[in-house]
């Protein structure tokens, strides 16, 4: 196969994703997936953690990657469902969640959009032993679902519905992802985002601040934003 992005690490990780494959995974690793995973977000959160329901399978046995998404599902003639595509959903929303989902369900790599802040690695998936995998942009949707093989099993979909329900996919050649965070509790949009900064007083030195400050124009996040 050839490199799907030339001058970055690739990876293809089978899953369960061991402990040896995350321990070598570094920030800006390009990462595919093989086996099977599943999707859980605060609809799933809340009725297992919030509500005390147990988990509907066994979720350590089955898959240790827990994808933020919502699938774009159909109902096939014989009863079976095609997966069109899955847009990834911010993940940032779902850190309270994380300490006690880690325990629960055995998740090791959590795979979203946006990432988490660096903060929120280093207390809650380090200790646990995870990473966070990001999508490439938007607009990977359907190029995602090409990894998609079938639809092994969905659980509280009546309740929850599509996007918030627990979805179990078995992929292929799954991604592409870019690793996050690692082991270390190392982050790199945290990273990216410090050299973005370093210079932003020395790019609107001399000018005349603005009435109202566009995020990105500003780094207090005391201004008032537009």
């Amino acid at each position: 196969m050839a490199d799907p992005a030339p001058g970055f690490k690739t990876v293809r990780l089978k899953v369960p994703v061991s402990g040896e494959d995350l321990a070598d995974l570094a920030i800006g690793t390009i990462v595919y997936l093989d086996g099977v995973i599943y999707t859980g977000r605060e609809g799933v959160y809340q009725r297992v953690l919030g509500e005390g329901n147990p988990l509907p399978l066994d979720l350590p046995a089955v898959s240790n990657v827990n994808f933020h998404c919502s699938p774009a599902a159909a109902v096939e003639p014989d009863g079976r469902y095609k997966v069109g595509g899955v847009t990834a959903t911010a993940s940032f929303r779902f850190a309270k969640w994380m300490a006690d989902w880690f325990r629960v369900s055995g998740a090791r790599v959590i795979i979203g959009k946006g990432g988490m802040t660096g903060q929120d690695y280093r207390d809650l998936f380090l200790p646990a032993g995870a990473v966070y995998l990001t999508t490439v942009g938007y607009g990977t949707g359907a190029l995602l679902g090409r990894g998609i093989r079938r639809v092994r099993e969905v659980h509280w979909l009546g309740e929850l519905g599509n996007a918030q329900a627990l979805w179990v996919f078995e992929v292929e050649n799954f991604g592409p992802f870019i690793v996050d965070s690692d082991l270390q509790g190392n982050s790199l949009f945290e990273q990216q985002a410090e050299l973005v900064n370093r210079n932003l007083e020395e790019l609107y030195a001399g000018l005349r601040p603005p009435a109202l400050s566009r995020y990105g124009e500003t780094d207090d996040r005391k201004d008032e934003l537009i």
